[in-house]
C-alpha cells in the first residue's frame, strides 16, 4: 500500500508540472496542455495499475480518465 501512496503522489505532481508555467505567451500553455497529462488519466491510470496489475488496461483506463475513477469509485469494495 505504501508503494501505491508513493506512486500516485509521483503521478499526481508529475501530472501538474505542466500546468506551472508561469508565462504570458498562449503558445507556451497551449503546448503544456496539449502534451500534458490530465488529473484524471492519471488517477485512472494508478487505480487500475493497482487493481489490475496489466499495462493494457491501464492504458485503456488512462485514454477513459475521470470516467474510470468514477466507476472505480461506485464499485470499489472496502
Amino acid at each position: 500500500m505504501q508503494k501505491f501512496k508513493l506512486l500516485f503522489l509521483f503521478l499526481l505532481l508529475l501530472s501538474f508540472s505542466c500546468y506551472c508555467q508561469d508565462s504570458t505567451t498562449q503558445e507556451i500553455t497551449r503546448t503544456a496542455t496539449k502534451g500534458g497529462v490530465s488529473l484524471g488519466s492519471t488517477i485512472a491510470v494508478v487505480i487500475s495499475w493497482h487493481r489490475n496489475q496489466s499495462v493494457l488496461l491501464a492504458i485503456v483506463h488512462g485514454i477513459f480518465g475521470w470516467l474510470y475513477v468514477i466507476y472505480y469509485v461506485l464499485t470499489r469494495e472496502n
